[in-house]
């Protein structure tokens, strides 16, 4: 029942989207829509906002419907802690997860909940970016080490990545309400994931965890879409 109750609140999202959004999406190796159903990560990048769920909008119904029932991603635990939007978080996504920004005993319980069918998905910078482009304890936007972690256990299907052009033009954090009629940029890439895997070991046969991350930051910086794109 939680599925089907988060397949139609998504379903919600996208139809809200597409009444007060217009989206400029541009792909990097050409458009694979048809290939939705064999995603099994999605690396989102660029953290900016909270509603970031926007982006759903992009997803084929069919692909919002096995989200509803595979979905997991990690979430902040002091995000899930607040008392309205951490229940949101929960019924749009039942398979979203409570982490600390630490390499402790909840990430190792994320990953223990990753199944043969799951679709996981992550924001690898692990906290969000702030209008001057730091984070918010003044430090630049980085990635961390948790993808890598997922990498480890997934061998099929494809990896999807998502590189927002940002959403501090609808909401930044600290503003109450989203600002509406704007234009959200995107970048799109679709990847197998055993390509991409061999791809990372050729370049850093010591540190696969490294080698992921550099290869993350590089995308950050070069792949997310500029304000004059």
């Amino acid at each position: 029942m939680r599925h089907i109750f988060s397949f139609l609140l998504i379903a919600l999202i996208k139809l809200l989207a597409s009444l007060f959004y217009r989206f400029k999406v541009n792909w990097i190796g050409g458009n694979q829509l048809s290939r939705w159903r064999e995603v099994r990560i999605i690396v989102f990048l660029n953290h900016t906002s909270l509603f970031e769920p926007l982006f759903l909008k992009l997803a084929p119904y069919g692909f919002i419907w096995k989200l509803s029932r595979t979905l997991v991603v990690p979430g902040a635990d002091i995000t899930l802690q607040r008392p309205i939007l951490g229940k949101f978080i929960k019924l749009l996504i039942p398979g979203c997860l409570p982490i600390t920004r630490k390499n402790d005993e909840t990430w190792a319980g994320f990953l223990k909940q990753m199944k043969a069918d799951s679709v996981v998905a992550i924001l690898p910078e692990g906290r969000m970016k702030r209008k001057n482009g730091l984070d918010k304890s003044g430090k630049p936007m980085s990635v961390r080490g948790g993808t890598s972690d997922i990498l480890q256990f997934i061998n099929d299907g494809k990896i999807l990545f998502v590189y927002s052009g940002g959403l501090h033009h609808i909401q930044s954090p600290g503003d109450k309400l989203p600002r509406l009629f704007k234009t959200i940029k995107v970048t799109m890439e679709m990847l197998d994931v055993t390509d991409y895997k061999k791809h990372i070991i050729a370049k850093n046969h010591h540190s696969f965890k490294r080698a992921v991350m550099e290869d993350l930051n590089y995308r950050l910086q070069h792949c997310v879409p500029k304000d004059d794109e």
